[in-house]
C-alpha cells in the first residue's frame, strides 16, 4: 500500500464516477493514500454515504484511501426508476465503480442493506479485489426486511401497485413515524431525520423509495448468506444489541458459520449503530483494519 508521509489527511471530498450508465456519487478521503487497500462502506436503506459521516474521521489513522459511496437511488447517485435496485443490481453497478476506480486488497464494510450487497460483492462479483469484509446489522439468510421498518406494513409495501394506493405525504409521514424504531435515542435523531427522509420527497422519490423496497427479496439475500462460510476472508460481524429490525441471533448464526470471523456486540445501540454508537463502530473497525 502506498503511504502518505504528510501528517495530515486530505479532507472528505465529493466525487461522481460513472457505471454502467449511471452516474455514482461518492464521499472519499485519504485519497493520497492509493487505491491499493482501500475501505469501501456501503451505508442502509433508506440513507446514504451520509450516514458514515461520523465514522471517517476516526479512521483516519488507518492511512488508507476510504469511500462512502452513495449505491444506486440513493443520496446524489442516480436515482432510476424503473432499475435494478435489489441487492443483486447494486452490487453489479458497484462492481462497475470498483473496477474503475482500480481499488484492490478492499476492506468491505456493509451496514444492514449495504451489508447484503457487501456480501454478493465479497462472494461473487470483485472476490479477488476484497481481502476483508465488516458485516454491520446486516439483511442475511432469508431476513430481508423488518416488517415495520422503514416503513410500517412493510409487506404490503411490497405490492406492484403499493405506489399507486400511497399518497407521497403520507409516506413520507410514515417513514419519520417508523425510523426512530431503529435507534436507541430517538430525540437526538429527530434532529437528523431530515436527512432520511427528504431525499424521497417528491413523487420520483416515492416510486423509487418503494421500488428499493420491493426488491428486498429473502432469496436473493439468503443465495449468498449461506456461501458466506466458504469466503476465507477475515471478515467482522458488529451488531447492535438492541437491534430489533435485524435481531442480534443473526449476528450469532453468521458467526457460528464463518469459521475465524469475529463478533462484537454494540451495546446500548439499535439497529442504526451508525447512528447510537459511532465511537465504538469506529474503534471496532480500526481494530479490526489493524490486525488484518
Amino acid at each position: 500500500m502506498v503511504q502518505n508521509t504528510a501528517d495530515t489527511v486530505s479532507a472528505p471530498q465529493r466525487r461522481t464516477g460513472r457505471a454502467v450508465h449511471y452516474n455514482l456519487s461518492y464521499i472519499v478521503q485519504g485519497e493520497e493514500y492509493g487505491t491499493d487497500g482501500a475501505i469501501v462502506l456501503l451505508h442502509d436503506i433508506p440513507s446514504g454515504a451520509f450516514a458514515w459521516e461520523s465514522i471517517l474521521p476516526q479512521l483516519v489513522g488507518l492511512k488508507r484511501a476510504i469511500y462512502a459511496i452513495d449505491m444506486l437511488g440513493y443520496g446524489l447517485s442516480d436515482h432510476p426508476w424503473p432499475a435494478d435496485t435489489s441487492v443483486w443490481g447494486e452490487a453489479d453497478v458497484l462492481s462497475f465503480l470498483i473496477n474503475q476506480l482500480n481499488l484492490t486488497n478492499i476492506v468491505l464494510v456493509g451496514h444492514g442493506l449495504g451489508g447484503g450487497v457487501a456480501q454478493i460483492l465479497a462472494t461473487r462479483l470483485i472476490r479477488q479485489r476484497v481481502a476483508a469484509l465488516a458485516l454491520l446489522d446486516t439483511v442475511c439468510y432469508l431476513h430481508a426486511f423488518a416488517p415495520n421498518w422503514p416503513l410500517s406494513e412493510m409487506t404490503k409495501r411490497q405490492e406492484f401497485d403499493a405506489p399507486q394506493h400511497t399518497e407521497l405525504e403520507a409516506m413520507l409521514h410514515d417513514l419519520r413515524e417508523a425510523l426512530p424504531a431503529a435507534t436507541q435515542n430517538a430525540e437526538s435523531f429527530a434532529q437528523v431525520i431530515d436527512q432520511y427522509v427528504q431525499p424521497w420527497g417528491s413523487e420520483l422519490g416515492k416510486e423509487v423509495l418503494l421500488q428499493h423496497i420491493r426488491l428486498l427479496l429473502p432469496n436473493y439475500v439468503n443465495s449468498v448468506s449461506s456461501d458466506l462460510k466458504a469466503l476465507a476472508k477475515p471478515t467482522l460481524i458488529l451488531w447492535g444489541e438492541q437491534d430489533q429490525q435485524n435481531p442480534v441471533m443473526y449476528a450469532q448464526r453468521l458467526h457460528r458459520e464463518m469459521a475465524g470471523s469475529q463478533l462484537v456486540i454494540v451495546p446500548n445501540a439499535g439497529h442504526l449503530v451508525l447512528f447510537d454508537t459511532p465511537n465504538a463502530v469506529a474503534d471496532a473497525l480500526v481494530k479490526f483494519v489493524q490486525g488484518l
